[in-house]
């Protein structure tokens, strides 16, 4: 069965922090991994907590910033997810190849909003 991520950017994000919040919460049981766990709890929180905030935006050049931390938050998401990879700290390798996957995915949407936002002309979000 194959599952299709919402379509709209602020519930992709906030169903992916969820998704952080248990995969963190298994990680961080070891206490080797507790630091890591938190930075990247800590990342992929900020992305849905961004990208929400972007929504109440009161113009569009606040909307392309909002959006831009977003975009930085969803990268240092994707930095903590390859560096569990590379060091073998989760014993799920599928969960953790699907968030990695997830996060690649909204790197590009949060990319291509950005730009779009900051391209003169456009409508206000």
């Amino acid at each position: 069965m194959v599952i299709v991520p919402p379509w709209g950017i602020r519930e992709r994000a906030f169903e992916f922090s969820c998704d952080v919040v248990r995969y963190c919460f298994k990680l961080g049981a070891n206490p080797a991994c507790r630091t890591v766990a938190t930075q990247l709890l800590r990342a992929a929180t900020s992305v849905g907590a961004n990208t929400e905030e972007a929504k109440a935006a009161y113009s569009r050049r606040e909307f392309a910033l909002k959006n831009s931390h977003a975009l930085k938050e969803a990268r240092e998401t994707q930095f903590w997810l390859r560096l569990i990879v590379r060091c073998g700290l989760a014993d799920e390798e599928r969960e953790t190849e699907r968030l990695r996957a997830e996060a690649g995915e909204l790197v590009g949407i949060l990319t291509a909003t950005v730009r779009s936002a900051r391209r003169p002309g456009q409508p206000s979000p």
